[in-house]
């Protein structure tokens, strides 16, 4: 490829629409153009790094069974009727109706596309396991689309569908998957990504594994434990708290709080601190428009994962009403009216004693609360994990806090989608069986940007060898110079017969430019050609990354040695 001849301007500013490092270098490096929030064309280098990305996935799947198929974009709305999913699923799902009136939908996963396909053509105990995979165009109408390629709306994603006889076998080939995936992120150029529990999501099922990229700009909470390696995301993490000292009890007493609604007045008026006190966070649930409220330790905060899993619903932040019955800003679970309204305890006021709660009427709290004497039938775990919360499996360290990306998650389903949809076989004694999936899914764009937010410096992206663009980048210093002109024409041609992809920057520009553009394309082995390092009877070859450089004397075989000094650097 001659960049006389690419498509894509590289801007000399930096975007003021990026947020992300990975966003800024996609647009400054003429690797995406912007069609719609959420929706961006790919470029001829973004293109050829994704067609490398998806190919290195298809092989990985192959190597572990699966066959690739192709599910339609455009689904009929009934197949999520089926599963349930047409009306639970938000508006992230974008349904229209065609010219007949048919109810149609774009598919943001296809698991429904997936059994409607396996129920008709795997009927016998026969045919399992086995594993379907697509690599396709999805449409999620995402609200917060933001970052460039790292949440989109519409996206290029593999996903992959397990279907087995028992959960003997989708354990196994679970784990045979997530196996797959390690390779995946480490042929990409990844190898720092990390397995973590997660949440099942609208996915549903039982078990659930996201991928990990630690990454300070990651919107992802990652819970660590330094000393035994427990991993979880935060939606579903768990953690040891210390309890509060034991300070007795004493006679519940109601105390006037005129104006105070918030934990951190309540801190100061009764110089109490927040673990004293016994938090109410109040939710809207999305299915009938209930109130539901949730109680914890004050220093502590809700988890809207755990929340919603335990409501069964999404859940919405309520604005206070005064149908509701509830004393904004003093509800307290001393005279909560139980009967009426929605109600989960965190264990975290598990045994707690002499705690400070609203006394359900305005300006008036209770001290001296003693939660062995309340209603609570049980406690469940709604808190977040912080940095003060030891590990839970092996209760020796403080639990670490960092950011990710998400770049790739598996999930166990069990039978929710199979059953639903009423998908059988016919096992060996003749009997109708229901079989059970696994799901296994990898965003290729957002792979692309997060090997960016891994592997870059001040200038531009660097690309791995396995996925870049060009393997090399020609800089034909004053290419207007005919010995210039002729050694880099002979080193672009030889080299591509030699089997590299090469992009030669054959424009009589500075050198300032060249070496900034080239910066830009990331591509990972670097060749000079000026009329000053030809006047020394030489050519500098040079790695993006900086980690090795040579000079090599010019002679018949030049171009063999180049290409011999890349082999011994990356392969």
């Amino acid at each position: 490829m001659r960049i006389s001849h690419l498509l894509g301007d590289h801007y000399k500013e930096w975007p003021s629409e990026a947020t992300l490092k990975s966003h800024g270098f996609l647009l400054k490096g003429g690797y995406i153009r912007q069609v719609a929030g959420g929706i961006y064309t790919l470029l001829p280098p973004a293109k050829r790094i994704a067609d490398k990305i998806e190919q290195i996935i298809r092989e990985e799947m192959d190597a572990i069974g699966g066959q690739e198929v192709l599910f339609p974009v455009v689904l009929p709305g009934e197949l999520w009727e089926e599963s349930g999913r047409y009306e639970s699923v938000g508006s992230e799902l974008l349904r229209f109706t065609d010219r007949t009136g048919h109810r149609m939908l774009l598919g943001m996963t296809h698991e429904e596309a997936a059994v409607h396909l396996a129920r008709t053509e795997a009927r016998s105990y026969l045919k399992y396991p086995f594993m379907i995979y697509q690599i396709q165009t999805k449409f999620r109408d995402e609200a917060r689309s933001r970052g460039g390629l790292i949440r989109v709306r519409e996206f290029t994603m593999k996903d992959a569908y397990s279907f087995h006889t028992d959960q003997e076998d989708l354990d196994r080939y679970y784990h045979i998957c997530l196996q797959a995936y390690r390779r995946i992120f480490d042929r990409v150029g990844l190898p720092e990504v990390i397995d973590v529990k997660s949440d099942t999501g609208m996915m549903g099922g039982s078990v659930a594994h996201e991928f990990m990229l630690l990454c300070d700009d990651g919107e992802d909470t990652i819970c660590l434990c330094p000393e035994c390696g427990y991993r979880a995301n935060m939606e579903v993490a768990t953690g040891i708290l210390a309890s509060n000292p034991d300070v007795g009890t004493q006679p519940a007493e109601e105390a006037p709080t005129p104006g105070i609604e918030d934990m951190e007045g309540l801190q100061k008026f009764f110089d109490l601190p927040l673990s004293r006190m016994i938090k109410s966070v109040v939710f809207t649930r999305e299915d009938n428009g209930k109130p539901v409220v949730f109680f914890l330790r004050g220093d502590l905060e809700v988890n809207e994962a755990k929340a919603r899993r335990l409501a069964g619903t999404e859940l919405l932040p309520r604005v206070g009403s005064e149908e509701d019955g509830l004393a904004y800003g003093y509800i307290g679970p001393v005279g909560f009216p139980y009967d009426k309204v929605e109600v989960y305890f965190d264990r975290s006021l598990e045994g707690e004693r002499n705690m400070l709660a609203g006394a359900n009427r305005q300006d008036v709290h209770i001290k001296g609360v003693d939660m062995t004497t309340l209603p609570v039938k049980e406690y469940a775990d709604v808190a977040k994990v912080n940095e003060d919360m030891l590990c839970p499996v092996c209760g020796k360290a403080h639990i670490d806090l960092k950011n990710g990306i998400e770049v790739g998650n598996i999930f166990q389903l069990g039978a929710k989608y199979t059953a639903a949809m009423k998908m059988t076989y016919v096992d060996k004694d003749g009997k109708s069986k229901t079989p059970i999936m696994g799901c296994y899914g990898i965003g290729v764009g957002r792979l692309l940007a997060s090997v960016i937010e891994a592997s870059h410096d001040d200038y531009g992206p660097i690309w791995p060898y396995a996925i870049a663009p060009w393997q090399v980048h020609i800089c034909a210093i004053r290419y207007s110079d005919e010995a210039v002109r002729r050694m880099a024409e002979e080193l672009y041609d030889k080299l591509q017969k030699a089997g590299f992809s090469v992009m030669l920057d054959d424009r009589d520009v500075s050198a300032g430019i060249q070496f900034a553009d080239a910066d830009l394309l990331g591509v990972p082995a670097r060749v000079i050609v000026s009329p000053k390092n030809l006047k020394e009877n030489e050519i500098e070859v040079k790695t993006r990354d900086k980690s090795h450089a040579e000079r090599l004397p010019l002679g018949d075989d030049v171009a063999e040695r180049v290409a011999k000094l890349i082999r011994g650097w990356y392969l």
